[in-house]
């Protein structure tokens, strides 16, 4: 786990519930078959439409020819991809992040997400994966450099409190 996609997508009212239940029956599977790793799927508690998912990648090799086999080539995507969509309204909110020190999402239903851009006093938390995104059909954002740490402490300010949907 070498590369690690944090994603954000703003819905429609009542969206999340439909893309929940399309990554519950298809998605994830669909993914994982390709050799992509979802570490979690989260609702965030502060915004009703707002969805955040994790998933991993062993390097940015595998991450490109992942997201090819699942965007470009899968019959599950072809298949779910406009039932996904219609619920989105924006999902380039993605950051993609490299661990620093080992990494371990707390093993809890509530966590804390913070993004930060300056480097945290920290030994476990993700930053900026430098590497050029090499599938930009799926953007990254780039406009500056960002720390990601997680915490089971729900009550902690943070960017992002979110609770596991899956």
């Amino acid at each position: 786990m070498s590369v690690i996609e944090l994603r954000q997508y703003t819905l429609h009212p009542g969206g999340r519930d439909v893309l929940v239940k399309l990554f519950q029956d298809h998605l994830i599977a669909g993914q994982q078959a390709v050799g992509m790793t979802i570490l979690g799927v989260y609702e965030n508690l502060d915004d009703p439409d707002q969805f955040v998912w994790l998933r991993s990648f062993p390097d940015m090799a595998a991450r490109k020819q992942a997201l090819i086999d699942f965007y470009v080539q899968s019959a599950v995507w072809r298949d779910h991809s406009a039932a996904a969509n219609t619920t989105m309204i924006d999902s380039d909110n993605v950051l993609l992040l490299r661990p620093v020190g080992p990494f371990q999402l707390p093993a809890t239903p509530h966590v804390v997400a913070t993004i930060q851009d300056t480097r945290p006093a920290r030994t476990s938390y993700l930053e900026t994966e430098p590497a050029e995104n090499d599938f930009p059909r799926l953007p990254v954002r780039t406009d500056v450099p960002k720390y990601v740490w997680f915490t089971d402490d729900i009550e902690q300010q943070g960017t992002l409190r979110l609770s596991a949907l899956l």
